[in-house]
């Protein structure tokens, strides 16, 4: 007995020149913010594509914007989607230190999908967990 699939389309990798346009985007509405970021995007493999780290950004934005990029390409969902869910008594209560994996549930992480399909993730850093938030929406956004 045979069972006849569908056949799967293959979905074109992020490049480095989506990369490229992903964390442009992003720095250029932190930028009109006035607010100075760390930028990461990842390609579906948890790899750096990109990472650019406005000389004033605090430092720490740097490791919070892979994190957040690494968090959201891990489950798939927009970090800030996932705030509540480390809280006390919340599913994902322990998953932060139960694994040994750069996560981080905080506002600025988002995933990106090309033909719905998981491609990579893009992670901000260094303004508010909404403002971080609104500048990987603004680059997923330059993405289409």
């Amino acid at each position: 007995m045979s069972t006849a699939t569908a056949p799967r389309t293959a979905v074109a990798p992020l490049t480095t020149e989506d990369a490229e346009l992903l964390l442009g985007a992003a720095r250029a509405a932190a930028e009109a913010a006035g607010v100075a970021v760390s930028v990461t995007v990842l390609d579906a493999g948890g790899h750096p594509l990109a990472f650019r780290r406005d000389d004033r950004a605090v430092l720490i934005s740097g490791e919070t914007s892979t994190r957040k990029a690494y968090t959201a390409l891990q489950l798939d969902a927009p970090t800030a989607d996932l705030v509540g869910a480390v809280q006390p008594g919340a599913p994902f209560h322990t998953l932060p230190t139960a694994l040994d994996r750069p996560l981080l549930f905080i506002a600025g992480g988002l995933p990106v999908h090309r033909d719905g399909r998981l491609v990579g993730a893009v992670g901000v850093g260094g303004g508010a967990p909404e403002q971080d938030h609104g500048f990987a929406a603004a680059a997923l956004d330059a993405l289409v």
